[in-house]
C-alpha cells in the first residue's frame, strides 16, 4: 500500500545518494563547505535575496528567523493555524522569550491589512510592541492552500508600515509557485526573510534554506549556532538538495496527480511525492524510519495532497489524496477530533524538516 501520511515520507533518489557520497566537504561552520556554499548561492538566486543559510528543518529556519528579527518580550502576530505556532512546540516562546498574538485568517488563511494593523501593539514603557508578522505559504492547516502573492501583499504592507519586519513559513513555497504559476521569487520579494524545505515533496532527505538580505542571513548564521544548527561536513546534505532545487517544476505533476478533495483515487498509481526524483515509501503504516505510527502519540497517519489548480487561491490539498483513497476502498475519511493533531512537522513529523503534501503536515 502507498504511504500518503506526508510528502515528508519521501526518500532520496539514487541520484542524490550519489550526490551525497561524492560530495566535496568542508567545515560549513566556518563557512568553507563549498557545497553548502555552492546551494545557499543557487538558493538565494533563486528567490531573489542577497544571501541563504542552510538549517537542518523548516521548524529551526523558523525559529531562526523569529529570534533574529526580535528582542525577548515582543509578540509576534500570525495567523491562529499557522505552523510556526500550531506545531513548533511553543519554539517562539522557549527559544526567543516571545509571545504571540494570533489571529484568525479567512478560510484559506490570509489576514487582511486591517487584521494586522489592529494586532499591531506600540512599544512603550508597560509594552514590549510587536516585533514580527509571520505568514504561511502554502497554509498547511488550511488544507494546503496555496495563496496568491497579492492576497497577501496588503498584510506586508501594513506590517511594514509600522516597521514590522515579516517572514514566511515557505516549508512547501515551491508548491505554491507552481501552482500560482508564478517564480518562488514573487513571493519573497515583499517579505523580510523566507524558509523554503528541499524534503517533503522537492525529495531530498533533510534540510531546509533559510533566506533574507545578508545583513539577516549574517546574524542568522550566529543564532543558528545557538541552536544547534552548525553543522561540519554538511555537503553530504546540500548536495542532495541541490538536485532536490532543480527539481522544482516536476511538483507540476505531483499536483496533477493530486485528485480535489471531493475526488476519488483512480489514477493515482503511485505516491504523489515521487516527481522530483524521491522514491515513494511502501506501508501506510511505517515511515521511512521504520517507526510505526501509535495512536497514542497523536500523529495523524493521514498525508497531505497536492494543488491541482492554478486559481488565486489554488489548493495544494493536504488531505485530498487520504480522502480519495480512502473513499475509493469504500468509505470517507474520518474527521480529527478537535485538538487532535493532524500533521506532524510541516507533514507531521516535528522536524524534518515547511509545499508540496499529501496530507496535513505540522510543518517546518
Amino acid at each position: 500500500m502507498i504511504d500518503l501520511r506526508s510528502d515528508t515520507v519521501t526518500r532520496p533518489s539514487e541520484a542524490m545518494r550519489e550526490a551525497a557520497r561524492d560530495a566535496e566537504v568542508g567545515d560549513d561552520v566556518y563557512g568553507e563547505d563549498p557545497t553548502v556554499n555552492e546551494l545557499e548561492a543557487r538558493v538565494a538566486d533563486v528567490l531573489g535575496t542577497e544571501d541563504a543559510l542552510l538549517v537542518p528543518s523548516g521548524t529551526m529556519g523558523n525559529q531562526v528567523a523569529a529570534r533574529t528579527h526580535t528582542d525577548r518580550g515582543q509578540e509576534v502576530v500570525c495567523e491562529r493555524e499557522s505552523h510556526v505556532y500550531k506545531w513548533e512546540l511553543g519554539g517562539l516562546a522557549q527559544h526567543s522569550g516571545l509571545q504571540v498574538r494570533p489571529v484568525a485568517g479567512d478560510d484559506r488563511g490570509v489576514l487582511a491589512p486591517e487584521q494586522v494593523r489592529e494586532a499591531h501593539v506600540a512599544a512603550d514603557d508597560h509594552r514590549p510592541g510587536t516585533g514580527l508578522l509571520t505568514l504561511e505559504n502554502t497554509h498547511n492547516s488550511k488544507g494546503g492552500t496555496a495563496l496568491a502573492p497579492e492576497t497577501v501583499d496588503a498584510a506586508v504592507d501594513a506590517a511594514h508600515e509600522r516597521g514590522v519586519p515579516v517572514h514566511l513559513d515557505g516549508a512547501r513555497l515551491f508548491n505554491a509557485a507552481v501552482a500560482q504559476d508564478v517564480p518562488a521569487s514573487r513571493f519573497v520579494e515583499p517579505v523580510d526573510s523566507a524558509m523554503a524545505c528541499l524534503s517533503k515533496g522537492l525529495g531530498a532527505p533533510v534540510g531546509s534554506v533559510l533566506a533574507g538580505d545578508a545583513a539577516f542571513v549574517e546574524r542568522a548564521h550566529r543564532v543558528r549556532k545557538l541552536m544547534g544548527g552548525g553543522m561540519r561536513q554538511a555537503g553530504i546534505v546540500a548536495a542532495p538538495g541541490l538536485l532536490a532545487l532543480e527539481g522544482r517544476d516536476r511538483l507540476a505533476e505531483d499536483h496533477e496527480r493530486a485528485p480535489p478533495a471531493s475526488g476519488k483515487a483512480s489514477g493515482v498509481s503511485r505516491s504523489a511525492t515521487t516527481a522530483c526524483g524521491s522514491v515513494p515509501t511502501g506501508t501506510s503504516t511505517t515511515g521511512t524510519s521504520g517507526r510505526r505510527w501509535r495512536p497514542s502519540s497523536g500523529r495523524s497517519p493521514d498525508s497531505s495532497g497536492r494543488a491541482s489548480a492554478r486559481s488565486s487561491q489554488a489548493t495544494v490539498p493536504t488531505v485530498s489524496l487520504v480522502h480519495a483513497f480512502l473513499e475509493s476502498r469504500g468509505g470517507p475519511a474520518e474527521e480529527k477530533e478537535d485538538g487532535e493533531e493532524k500533521q506532524d512537522e510541516h507533514a507531521h513529523d516535528p522536524d524534518e524538516d515547511e509545499v508540496d503534501t499529501p496530507v496535513e503536515h505540522a510543518p517546518g
